[in-house]
């Protein structure tokens, strides 16, 4: 059965503490959806904000909706803005920063069981 819902009625998770600021998550699609081989989470940063600099042994895709931000990785920043699509390859330490105004917005898109 499909599953069709609103984002804004999806809760928010609050990631911020000693490693990121100003970042929340909202898993749009996962496991309690019954997704069998993707989840996708909404991550939204205030400005200033930036999530933990971290690594994983999987792949994951991202796509900007809003605002301007910053993907750190070993090679250096790379500027990501509304319409910008990444790969962040398993394994390479990454970090994504808010660098505009307003709200930086992202589709993330995982292996289901990161969700689990």
């Amino acid at each position: 059965m499909a599953i069709v819902k609103r984002i804004e009625d999806v809760p928010e998770i609050d990631l911020s503490g000693d490693e990121a600021m100003g970042a929340r998550k909202q898993v749009l699609i996962g496991p309690a959806d019954h997704a069998p081989t993707f989840a996708v989470r909404l991550f939204t940063l205030e400005p200033g904000g930036y999530s933990p600099r971290h690594a994983h042994p999987y792949e994951h895709g991202v796509i900007v909706l809003e605002g301007e931000g910053e993907l750190h990785t070993p090679e250096g920043p790379r500027a990501l803005s509304v319409g910008t699509v990444a790969l962040v390859p398993p394994g390479e330490e990454h970090q994504f920063r808010n660098r505009g105004a307003g709200p930086f917005k992202f589709l993330c898109i995982v292996p289901r069981h990161v969700e689990e």
